[in-house]
């Protein structure tokens, strides 16, 4: 059973600039909570984590699960918007995932943003048993999936019959609080972005200016063949130092020049992966000062 492919609110690409924060779950709890309160204190729009069973860049240390602790951290948190950068399809069924999404949105007070992807890091795959198919049937899963997800959030009874995925004649309630919970997808290859032209609210990726300026082309052609407006979907970079090959916050001069390259490319919202807290000092000196510039034009 298809669902909508316009269902998304569109999103002027000349809005004011967004600034969140990824913040990798692989210190204490009482220290996420700590950060947590300054960043959102700090006025980002959104805080994010990942979803991970090992962190990729250093498997051998503690790692949180996401979506349990996203929901501990909706309840110390009141303004923010909340989210997964972005959710592993490989691990979880797509009913379960819209069942997450509703209730951590219930939690937040309506604060979700529902994010997304195929699924990537194998050796976390192979090293917990969990299965990693072929490029080609990971991204048709992915697909059906968010059709699944995105009719289940959008109805009260929903049926339907895909090759990976079948529901029949699930109840789905409570609705989310929000009309309709944001959908984030994260993608990179040219499928992935026809994905993304039907059916998401935000795109998000990673990599160099000129990667993303090429992606963003591939996204707007693959909006044109779709139908839709290319922008109704907002352009957000996942800001991982070591794709950026800069830190953002070594200094105000550092995080300008980032913001300043990818928003010539297209960008419009900014994740930017969590500061060290010996630059904490200097986060609230780019989030205070130099950020309402940015937004500002």
């Amino acid at each position: 059973m298809p669902v909508s492919e316009s269902a998304s609110t569109p999103l002027p690409r000349q809005q004011p600039l967004r600034f969140g924060i990824v913040r990798n779950q692989n210190v204490p709890v009482a220290d996420l909570r700590r950060s947590w309160a300054f960043f959102e204190g700090l006025g980002f729009d959104s805080i994010w984590h990942a979803d991970h069973y090992q962190r990729p860049s250093v498997p051998e240390h503690p790692f949180l699960e996401g979506w349990t602790l996203l929901a501990h951290l909706a309840t110390r948190t009141e303004r923010a918007r909340i989210g997964i950068l972005v959710t592993s399809n490989t691990f979880r069924d797509p009913a379960l995932l819209a069942k997450q999404a509703v209730t951590v949105d219930h939690v937040s007070g309506g604060r979700l943003e529902l994010g997304i992807g195929a699924g990537w890091w194998e050796p976390e795959h192979r090293a917990y048993g969990v299965p990693f198919p072929e490029p080609k049937e990971l991204v048709d899963r992915f697909e059906e999936a968010i059709e699944v997800v995105l009719a289940l959030l959008a109805g009260e009874m929903v049926s339907y019959e895909g090759r990976y995925y079948q529901l029949a004649e699930a109840q789905f309630r409570p609705a989310p609080l929000q009309p309709k919970i944001p959908l984030t997808l994260g993608a990179h290859g040219p499928r992935m972005l026809r994905i993304v032209a039907r059916f998401a609210d935000r795109w998000n990726s990673y990599g160099t200016v000129e990667e993303i300026r090429e992606r963003s082309a591939r996204l707007d052609e693959a909006c044109a063949a779709a139908g839709r407006d290319p922008a109704a979907i907002l352009r957000s970079l996942y800001g991982w130092t070591l794709k950026l090959g800069a830190d953002p916050w070594s200094s105000p001069e550092a995080f300008a020049d980032i913001v300043g390259r990818y928003r010539e490319a297209g960008i419009g919202e900014f994740l930017m992966e969590a500061p060290h807290e010996h630059q904490f000092e200097t986060t609230e000196r780019i989030a205070r000062e130099l950020i309402p510039r940015l937004r500002a034009g």
